[in-house]
Protein backbone atom coordinates (compact mmCIF):
# COMPACT_ATOMS: atom_id res chain seq x y z
CA UNK A 1 0.00 0.00 0.00
CA UNK A 2 0.93 3.15 -0.61
CA UNK A 3 1.10 5.96 2.22
CA UNK A 4 -2.86 7.52 1.21
CA UNK A 5 -4.20 4.29 1.14
CA UNK A 6 -2.24 2.86 4.43
CA UNK A 7 -3.94 6.23 6.22
CA UNK A 8 -7.91 5.67 4.26
CA UNK A 9 -7.52 2.24 6.07
CA UNK A 10 -6.09 3.12 9.55
CA UNK A 11 -7.66 6.28 10.33
CA UNK A 12 -11.86 4.84 11.74
CA UNK A 13 -9.91 2.10 13.72
CA UNK A 14 -7.05 4.56 15.28
CA UNK A 15 -9.33 7.34 16.29
CA UNK A 16 -12.16 4.64 17.91
CA UNK A 17 -9.71 2.58 18.93
CA UNK A 18 -8.41 6.01 21.25
CA UNK A 19 -11.88 7.85 21.55
CA UNK A 20 -13.70 4.29 22.94
CA UNK A 21 -11.24 3.35 25.30
CA UNK A 22 -11.16 6.88 27.06
CA UNK A 23 -15.25 7.03 26.71
CA UNK A 24 -15.15 3.87 28.62
CA UNK A 25 -13.37 5.42 31.30
CA UNK A 26 -16.17 7.83 32.06
CA UNK A 27 -19.04 5.27 31.56
CA UNK A 28 -17.64 3.42 34.45
CA UNK A 29 -17.03 6.34 36.42
CA UNK A 30 -20.08 7.37 36.44
CA UNK A 31 -21.30 3.57 37.06
CA UNK A 32 -19.42 4.00 40.36
CA UNK A 33 -20.58 7.45 41.24
CA UNK A 34 -18.52 10.05 39.59
CA UNK A 35 -20.62 12.12 37.11
CA UNK A 36 -18.21 14.35 36.16
CA UNK A 37 -17.52 12.98 32.60
CA UNK A 38 -21.13 12.91 31.83
CA UNK A 39 -21.59 16.31 32.87
CA UNK A 40 -19.31 17.41 30.56
CA UNK A 41 -20.22 15.96 27.47
CA UNK A 42 -17.89 13.18 27.38
CA UNK A 43 -19.54 9.68 28.41
CA UNK A 44 -20.01 9.46 24.27
CA UNK A 45 -18.60 6.95 21.73
CA UNK A 46 -18.65 9.88 19.47
CA UNK A 47 -14.97 10.48 18.78
CA UNK A 48 -15.26 14.18 18.48
CA UNK A 49 -15.74 15.00 21.96
CA UNK A 50 -12.12 13.28 22.88
CA UNK A 51 -10.40 13.67 19.78
CA UNK A 52 -6.95 15.60 20.97
CA UNK A 53 -5.70 17.44 17.40
CA UNK A 54 -2.18 16.29 18.25
CA UNK A 55 -2.61 13.18 19.83
CA UNK A 56 -5.20 11.12 18.68
CA UNK A 57 -4.59 12.45 14.66
CA UNK A 58 -1.28 14.45 13.96
CA UNK A 59 1.00 12.16 15.90
CA UNK A 60 -0.49 8.62 15.10
CA UNK A 61 -0.38 9.77 11.37
CA UNK A 62 3.40 11.20 11.28
CA UNK A 63 4.49 7.92 12.93
CA UNK A 64 2.56 5.72 10.43
CA UNK A 65 3.84 7.74 7.65
CA UNK A 66 7.23 7.35 9.36
CA UNK A 67 6.80 3.91 9.68
CA UNK A 68 7.83 3.67 13.44
CA UNK A 69 5.86 3.02 16.69
CA UNK A 70 2.24 3.75 16.38
CA UNK A 71 1.36 5.69 19.42
CA UNK A 72 -1.42 8.17 20.33
CA UNK A 73 -3.88 9.55 22.94
CA UNK A 74 -7.23 11.49 23.51
CA UNK A 75 -8.59 14.12 25.57
CA UNK A 76 -8.23 11.95 29.10
CA UNK A 77 -11.67 11.64 30.76
CA UNK A 78 -11.84 13.77 33.94
CA UNK A 79 -12.24 11.84 36.61
CA UNK A 80 -12.55 12.82 40.27
CA UNK A 81 -12.02 10.79 42.87
CA UNK A 82 -13.93 12.67 46.06
CA UNK A 83 -16.66 10.92 44.39
CA UNK A 84 -16.70 7.64 44.96
CA UNK A 85 -17.38 5.24 47.54
CA UNK A 86 -13.81 3.42 47.39
CA UNK A 87 -11.61 6.01 45.90
CA UNK A 88 -8.46 3.80 45.08
CA UNK A 89 -10.87 0.67 44.19
CA UNK A 90 -12.91 2.12 41.95
CA UNK A 91 -9.96 4.46 40.02
CA UNK A 92 -8.70 1.04 39.49
CA UNK A 93 -12.05 -0.35 37.87
CA UNK A 94 -11.90 2.71 36.02
CA UNK A 95 -8.86 2.65 34.82
CA UNK A 96 -9.33 -1.42 34.14
CA UNK A 97 -12.04 -0.37 31.56
CA UNK A 98 -10.26 1.46 28.88
CA UNK A 99 -7.70 -1.63 28.41
CA UNK A 100 -11.00 -3.57 28.95
CA UNK A 101 -12.55 -1.43 25.88
CA UNK A 102 -9.71 -1.93 23.41
CA UNK A 103 -9.90 -5.53 23.76
CA UNK A 104 -13.61 -6.01 22.94
CA UNK A 105 -12.85 -3.75 20.14
CA UNK A 106 -10.16 -5.60 18.74
CA UNK A 107 -12.80 -8.90 18.97
CA UNK A 108 -15.21 -6.95 17.62
CA UNK A 109 -12.76 -6.10 14.26
CA UNK A 110 -11.80 -9.63 14.46
CA UNK A 111 -15.40 -10.53 13.86
CA UNK A 112 -15.15 -7.98 10.90
CA UNK A 113 -12.55 -10.09 9.65
CA UNK A 114 -14.08 -13.42 10.07
CA UNK A 115 -17.44 -11.69 7.83
CA UNK A 116 -15.56 -10.22 5.45
CA UNK A 117 -13.26 -13.38 4.43
CA UNK A 118 -17.07 -15.05 4.66
CA UNK A 119 -18.60 -12.82 2.31
CA UNK A 120 -15.91 -12.11 0.34
CA UNK A 121 -17.38 -12.57 -3.12
CA UNK A 122 -19.90 -10.63 -2.46
CA UNK A 123 -18.24 -7.74 -1.35
CA UNK A 124 -15.97 -7.83 -4.68
CA UNK A 125 -13.96 -4.82 -4.10
CA UNK A 126 -15.02 -3.89 -0.59
CA UNK A 127 -13.62 -7.05 0.88
CA UNK A 128 -9.50 -6.26 0.85
CA UNK A 129 -9.75 -2.64 2.34
CA UNK A 130 -12.24 -4.18 4.92
CA UNK A 131 -9.49 -7.10 5.87
CA UNK A 132 -6.69 -4.23 6.16
CA UNK A 133 -8.75 -2.11 8.52
CA UNK A 134 -9.82 -5.12 10.63
CA UNK A 135 -6.25 -6.39 10.43
CA UNK A 136 -4.96 -2.64 11.72
CA UNK A 137 -8.09 -2.63 14.42
CA UNK A 138 -7.24 -5.71 16.24
CA UNK A 139 -3.32 -4.92 15.73
CA UNK A 140 -4.36 -1.14 17.39
CA UNK A 141 -6.59 -2.23 20.05
CA UNK A 142 -4.08 -5.00 21.35
CA UNK A 143 -1.53 -2.73 21.32
CA UNK A 144 -3.24 0.31 22.83
CA UNK A 145 -4.35 -2.41 25.59
CA UNK A 146 -0.77 -4.00 26.35
CA UNK A 147 0.75 -0.26 26.63
CA UNK A 148 -2.39 0.69 28.81
CA UNK A 149 -1.68 -1.97 31.08
CA UNK A 150 1.51 -1.43 31.86
CA UNK A 151 2.50 -0.19 35.72
CA UNK A 152 3.91 3.13 34.70
CA UNK A 153 2.19 6.70 35.47
CA UNK A 154 0.11 7.75 34.11
CA UNK A 155 -1.18 4.48 32.37
CA UNK A 156 -3.88 2.28 33.37
CA UNK A 157 -1.99 -0.38 35.06
CA UNK A 158 -0.42 1.96 37.46
CA UNK A 159 -3.87 2.52 39.03
CA UNK A 160 -4.24 -0.77 39.83
CA UNK A 161 -0.57 -1.10 40.99
CA UNK A 162 -1.37 2.11 43.27
CA UNK A 163 -4.95 0.19 44.31
CA UNK A 164 -2.63 -2.90 45.37
CA UNK A 165 0.42 -1.14 46.90
CA UNK A 166 0.41 0.49 50.82
CA UNK A 167 -0.94 4.28 50.44
CA UNK A 168 2.80 5.43 51.14
CA UNK A 169 4.33 3.17 48.73
CA UNK A 170 1.00 4.52 46.29
CA UNK A 171 1.70 7.77 46.85
CA UNK A 172 5.33 7.22 45.29
CA UNK A 173 4.40 5.70 42.46
CA UNK A 174 1.86 8.49 41.78
CA UNK A 175 5.11 11.21 41.93
CA UNK A 176 6.37 9.42 39.30
CA UNK A 177 3.47 10.64 36.68
CA UNK A 178 4.72 14.03 35.74
CA UNK A 179 8.12 11.63 33.86
CA UNK A 180 6.17 8.92 32.77
CA UNK A 181 5.95 9.49 29.40
CA UNK A 182 9.58 10.18 28.84
CA UNK A 183 10.62 7.02 30.81
CA UNK A 184 8.08 5.40 28.93
CA UNK A 185 9.80 6.46 25.63
CA UNK A 186 13.17 5.50 26.93
CA UNK A 187 11.98 1.91 27.57
CA UNK A 188 10.33 1.75 24.42
CA UNK A 189 14.20 2.68 23.39
CA UNK A 190 15.96 0.45 25.48
CA UNK A 191 14.12 -2.51 24.61
CA UNK A 192 10.68 -2.62 26.03
CA UNK A 193 8.93 -2.77 22.69
CA UNK A 194 11.23 -6.35 21.35
CA UNK A 195 11.04 -7.95 25.38
CA UNK A 196 7.99 -6.97 26.84
CA UNK A 197 5.05 -5.58 24.19
CA UNK A 198 5.96 -7.53 20.95
CA UNK A 199 5.76 -11.08 23.03
CA UNK A 200 2.21 -9.93 25.08
CA UNK A 201 0.10 -8.20 21.76
CA UNK A 202 1.36 -11.46 19.58
CA UNK A 203 -0.45 -14.03 23.07
CA UNK A 204 -3.11 -11.48 22.32
CA UNK A 205 -3.79 -11.81 18.64
CA UNK A 206 -3.03 -15.35 18.80
CA UNK A 207 -6.27 -15.87 21.16
CA UNK A 208 -8.41 -13.82 19.02
CA UNK A 209 -7.42 -15.72 16.06
CA UNK A 210 -8.06 -18.96 18.26
CA UNK A 211 -11.73 -17.70 19.67
CA UNK A 212 -12.55 -16.34 15.93
CA UNK A 213 -11.51 -19.06 14.33
CA UNK A 214 -9.59 -16.88 12.13
CA UNK A 215 -5.96 -16.76 10.69
CA UNK A 216 -4.89 -13.16 10.14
Amino acid sequence: MNTIQLISVSIIPLVFAITVHEAAHGWVANKLGDATARQLGRLTFNPIPHIDPVGTILVPLAMLVLGGFIFGWAKPVPVNMRNFRHPRQDMALVAVAGPAANLLMALLWGLVWKLTVLFSAELHGFAMPLLLTARIGIFLNVLLMVLNLLPLPPLDGSRVLTWLLPPRLAARVDQIEPYGVMILVALLFLGLWDKVIRPITALFNALIEQILGIQL
